[in-house]
């Protein structure tokens, strides 16, 4: 089931795009994936969601968690 408050940097051509899980069309495109991450990051903490980064070859790098994250990490007291 889709999460729209998930966020995918995506590669678009010779640009970046944050595109949102479920989504077929990019909300926004820009020149480097830095920026893309930049926006991707803050849309992804206001709807408390996943931001997950794709490298050039279309897997997944990298991903963050912004609020009810799925695998939150052990304690080791």
């Amino acid at each position: 089931m889709a999460n729209p408050n998930n966020v995918y940097i995506v590669q678009r051509g010779d640009q970046w795009g944050t595109l949102r899980e479920g989504g077929e069309r990019v909300s926004s495109l820009y020149d480097t994936q830095a920026a893309a991450i930049e926006a991707g990051r803050e849309m992804a903490r206001q709807g408390q969601g996943e931001l997950l980064i794709q490298g050039r070859d279309g897997q997944i790098r990298a991903r963050d968690s912004y609020g009810n994250d799925p695998c939150p990490p052990k304690d080791q007291t």
